[in-house]
């Protein structure tokens, strides 16, 4: 079992760029792929950014692409996101997810809770 817990959400100006991290513990040995996805009311989960155990593979959903960055620190088992230019429309509860392949698609075997980023213009 493998478990995340996201951090880093909150209320942000728009244009504001926070970060936003998920350790991971229990069983972290396995060399994970790391991915973000959000979800806002009424839209559908939607692919954020992932990035393999490298490092050297990461993929960023059309939406965020440019101004999201994706990272992790495999000696600390956390991966973070910097967000840039956040929008009203960036609004959403951000997860946090590990799996053993490199994905873009919402099937990850471990998710966090989510940590919730209002983003307010």
């Amino acid at each position: 079992q493998v478990q995340l817990v996201e951090s880093g959400g909150g209320l942000v100006q728009a244009g504001g760029s926070p970060i936003l991290s998920c350790p991971a513990s229990g069983r972290t040995n396995s060399r994970y792929t790391m991915g973000w996805f959000r979800h806002a009311p009424g839209k559908e989960r939607e692919f954020v950014a992932a990035i393999s155990w490298s490092g050297g593979l990461t993929s960023y959903g059309d939406s965020v692409k440019g101004r999201f960055t994706i990272s992790r620190d495999n000696a600390k088992n956390t991966v973070s996101m910097q967000m840039n230019s956040l929008k009203p429309e960036d609004t959403a509860v951000y997860y946090c997810a590990a799996d053993l392949q490199f994905k873009t698609t919402p099937f990850y075997d471990y998710w966090g809770q989510g940590t919730q980023v209002t983003v307010s213009s």
